[in-house]
């Protein structure tokens, strides 16, 4: 257990749609240099097989913040808007309520994206595909917002730099109302929405990074959580003018680049207080890189965001939810480690609590494992004997050891083959053994059936009893099976 003086501080920065390969050490061929992020690796520890719950963010949000796969929640498939309702129950307890009980101040600057409740008037009406919805009260108060989700401080946007509305947030109010209405189109791509006076896009990375550094300084005499969600790399790609053309590829590099001059400003604030020894950094990303990086222009220019991986954003191949992460804590870890093992953006919860001494109730980080003995390099073990990804349309996987199931016969997202045009003739799942075949090209179902028709039992067992760790069954949210499980309640599910 940590002792109550020494406990350490804790900035969480998460990117937004960067991809595995956009970090110049995790990537030799990368054709840009990333100096922050690689300093964070050369101070730090690196994982090499991280990923998150899901290929696509509100979803991976949910599970970084609760500890719990994101489709035990009422969202089963997708993302949620900015105008969208609470996704986290109310009783749900969140890492940063964990924090708080254990003397931490917590805040949240940057993208949300976990919906809350907007004040509205008798002529509110919702809007489709994440649309501007009539009829709020922009003066009101916001309930279920991070305040309400055990965070002391909130200063951010309420979904996607690309999902209206162009405000920010403080706390429970908006900051202005809106004056105008703005829209982008291209790689500087956002929707029409209503925006506020002294809303610039292009601004928003900075601004939010200088939020951060401040409230740095402001609680640096206590034990502080402050998790920093990024709304870059994420299109609207808007690299500022120091930026442009320094990457030798796209706008999108030069986003990247961006990304990481951010970085490097918070370790540096760090330094500047005297409390970079004992902070833990983590850094990681939501997803893998978006299509709309666009990875045919940066291939000219000898760039791949996914790396060696099939797929991109959304998808349940590698590329979609395999991302880097990152964990600097210089008076706890030795630097330069690469640690193999695999992990999930979920174990944060169960990391944090084991770090601190703290033992989780059943109902808390259902599908949390704690990373602490990688961490410390307690052993060569694995902490994880499993775990399960999803797709942007809601299908399921099951990793164990080399061998990875999709439960589905294609992407289940936005690579070919989409969902829908999938090769009826093909299996209806695919197998792939990873250690051989990383680019997952190879479908080896039909060779082991049994092992398919195992790892399918257990994610079967996973889904039922409301939790993949060990504790009492737990109770999942929303409906109980969706379209793209339907398998769920087949006696014998055809595999192929």
């Amino acid at each position: 257990m940590v002792k109550e003086h020494k406990k350490p501080n804790i900035i969480y920065i998460l990117a937004d749609d960067l991809g595995y390969g956009d970090i110049s050490t995790y990537n030799k061929r990368c054709p840009f240099r990333t100096p922050h992020l690689d300093e964070l690796c050369h101070r730090g520890m690196r994982f090499t097989d991280a990923h998150a719950t899901s290929a696509v963010c509100t979803p991976s949000r949910y599970g970084i913040l609760t500890g719990r796969y994101n489709w035990r929640s009422r969202l089963k498939s997708h993302v949620i808007g900015g105008y969208s309702e609470p996704l986290i129950e109310e009783n749900r307890q969140t890492v940063a309520d964990l924090l708080k009980t254990q003397g931490y101040q917590t805040a949240i600057i940057g993208k949300w994206h976990l919906g809350m409740q907007f004040a509205k008037t008798t002529a509110f009406r919702e809007a489709d595909d994440f649309a501007a919805c009539e009829g709020v009260d922009y003066n009101g108060e916001i309930r279920r917002s991070p305040i309400a989700n055990g965070f002391d401080y909130y200063f951010g946007i309420s979904g996607s730099l690309d999902m209206p509305p162009y405000l920010y947030i403080e706390n429970d109010h908006f900051t202005e109302t809106p004056e105008r209405l703005t829209s982008g189109e291209g790689k500087q791509f956002w929707r029409k929405g209503p925006t506020g006076k002294h809303f610039r896009h292009e601004h928003v990375l900075d601004e939010l990074t200088e939020k951060v550094c401040i409230k740095i300084s402001e609680y640096k005499a206590v034990p502080f959580f402050l998790y920093f969600p990024m709304p870059a790399p994420h299109t609207p790609i808007l690299p500022d003018e120091r930026f442009q053309g320094k990457s030798n590829t796209n706008a999108y590099g030069d986003f990247v680049l961006h990304c990481d001059d951010v970085v490097g400003r918070i370790v540096e604030r760090l330094k500047e207080e005297n409390i970079y020894e004992n902070t833990i950094v983590i850094f990681t990303s939501d997803n893998g890189c978006s299509p709309m990086a666009d990875y045919q222009e940066l291939s000219v220019c000898g760039h791949n965001p996914s790396y060696i991986f099939r797929g991109a954003k959304a998808d349940i191949y590698e590329g979609g939810h395999r991302i880097p992460l990152i964990v600097q804590w210089p008076q706890v870890i030795s630097g330069g480690r690469i640690c193999s093992s695999i992990v999930c953006l979920s174990d944060f919860m169960a990391t944090v609590s084991d770090i601190l001494g703290v033992t989780l109730p059943d109902d808390m980080g259902e599908d949390s494992v704690s990373n602490k003995p990688l961490w410390l390099d307690i052993g060569n073990q694995e902490v994880r004997e499993d775990i399960v990804h999803q797709s942007i349309d809601g299908s399921l996987s099951i990793r164990r050891g080399r061998f990875k199931l999709e439960l589905c016969p294609g992407s289940g997202g936005w690579s070919d083959p989409v969902p829908g045009s999938e090769d009826p003739l093909k299996p209806r799942f695919q197998l792939y053994d990873l250690e051989e075949d990383i680019a997952e090209q190879t479908n080896i179902i039909t060779r082991y059936q049994e092992l398919a028709a195992a790892l399918t039992e257990q994610l079967r067992t996973y889904i039922e009893n409301g939790r993949s760790t060990p504790g009492a069954r737990q109770s999942n949210n929303g409906q109980r099976i969706w379209e793209t499980i339907m398998w769920l309640d087949e006696n014998d599910p055809i595999l192929f």
